[in-house]
């Protein structure tokens, strides 16, 4: 977590014209330019314009594959509640988090206010795993005074939202 997580962030002035366009980029983040213009209604070259506009302005962060777990051998999920020991807070969640955020099992990371601390989405082959990354990564930290498992039957995401740094 960095010193850009005190900032302020306002809310992006958009007309109409920005919301087609997100509306449409929300479903398909790969849809060619012209397609996209297309249904915004507008020439190619606006939507090509308003588009480079909404990334400056932070408004459109970025543009992110879809992976299927599975097809990587990732069949299991889980969403691991993690609380952190009282003392030096700041300091041990800064430290959890960066040490977290790059293990290859994790897909998400969020910092809560809350009962716990952070919430850790991962993805591995087997419950095995899941033991041996709560174990191995989290509880070994000293840190982490609890952790709460709890295994993703299903899975729906409407949207990707931009981290908040």
């Amino acid at each position: 977590m960095s010193d850009s997580t005190n900032k302020i962030h306002e809310t992006a002035e958009l007309d109409d014209l920005d919301r087609r366009l997100v509306a449409v980029l929300k479903t398909d983040g790969r849809i060619s330019n012209s397609a996209l213009a297309e249904a915004a209604g507008v020439a190619p070259s606006t939507a090509h314009t308003r588009l480079r506009s909404l990334q400056d302005r932070g408004v459109v962060t970025g543009f992110l594959a879809s992976i299927d777990q599975r097809s990587l051998g990732l069949g299991l999920q889980a969403i691991v509640g993690v609380t952190l020991r009282p003392g030096a807070r700041q300091e041990n969640i800064r430290s959890f988090s960066d040490q977290v955020r790059r293990l290859p099992q994790v897909l998400q990371v969020f910092f809560l206010g809350g009962t716990d601390d952070f919430i850790v989405h991962i993805a591995v082959a087997d419950s095995s795993a899941v033991r041996e990354f709560v174990v191995e990564h989290l509880s070994a930290q000293p840190s982490v005074a609890s952790t709460r498992t709890s295994i993703v039957f299903d899975y729906h995401r409407n949207g990707v939202a931009a981290s908040f740094q």
